[in-house]
């Protein structure tokens, strides 16, 4: 059994290790974003893709068959044996026991930072999508001309849309 936790422990090191650099490439996308550099953004995207594949899900695969083999040793569900229960399952052994806490805050500290830099990436992304559709919007309301002043004797408009040379016309 502790070699089945000691595996563990060095599995989720390496883990958070790999969440961390993540971490580190969410942080540096949120320049990108300011930025508004495209091309750098899909860079960006594409190593945390290549991260997520190469490292993370491996590790992650590894984690859950370690705790399915401590799961069995002990008797216990996979799913109701949590790191912390797991902790507390180890108070014969300090040792054990007080590596679990310290890989179990390491764990949620990084978690909580990702959490916070990807919060702040989408509240940008929204952003820049909206000002992409304000300008849209700005650009298709200036191609609208506005009528002649033009009136009948009733009073009503009976002018014609000014003609105005849009930006993409072909004649110019």
């Amino acid at each position: 059994m502790a070699s089945l936790i000691e595996e563990l422990i060095q599995t989720l090191e390496k883990e958070n290790v790999a969440y961390q650099e993540l971490k580190e490439l969410s942080t540096e996308k949120t320049g990108i974003i300011v930025k508004g550099d495209i091309q750098a953004l899909n860079d960006i995207v594409e190593k945390e893709q290549i991260l997520m594949t190469n490292k993370i899900q491996p590790l992650e695969k590894k984690r859950q068959e370690c705790t399915s083999d401590i799961a069995m040793v002990i008797n216990r569900k996979p799913k109701e044996l949590t790191l912390k229960k797991l902790a507390e399952l180890m108070a014969a052994q300090p040792e054990t026991q007080r590596r679990l806490y310290e890989i179990h805050d390491k764990l949620h500290t990084t978690m909580k930072q990702m959490t916070k830099v990807n919060d702040m990436n989408k509240v940008l992304l929204k952003e820049s999508l909206e000002l992409v559709e304000f300008d849209i919007n700005l650009f298709n309301s200036a191609r609208q001309a506005p009528l002649t002043a033009n009136y009948d004797k009733n009073a009503y408009n009976v002018g014609e849309h000014m003609r105005v040379s849009g930006a993409f016309d072909r004649s110019q």
